[in-house]
């Protein structure tokens, strides 16, 4: 977890990210943070992870980014 959050500082301040790479990364954070905040034994929704995007990091995802990003998170 902590490399994640890592990259995910790093991310929004580094300039040489185009912004796919730092949407994605960024969503991955936000799909992460999304999960350890829904009750056990649940899954994270889109709309809560596009929520977290938004309030935790100023960031709006697509679906396709949130569907991405929720994908990588269940794997684990």
């Amino acid at each position: 977890m902590t490399t994640l959050w890592r990259q995910i500082l790093a991310a929004l301040t580094d300039d040489t990210l185009d912004d796919a790479e730092r949407e994605a990364i960024v969503a991955r954070g936000a799909a992460q943070l999304a999960a350890r905040r829904t009750p056990e034994g649940q899954q994270p929704t889109g709309d809560a992870v596009m929520d977290t995007a938004f309030h935790e990091f100023n960031l709006l995802l697509t679906a396709d980014q949130t569907r991405a990003a929720l994908r990588e998170v269940r794997r684990g």
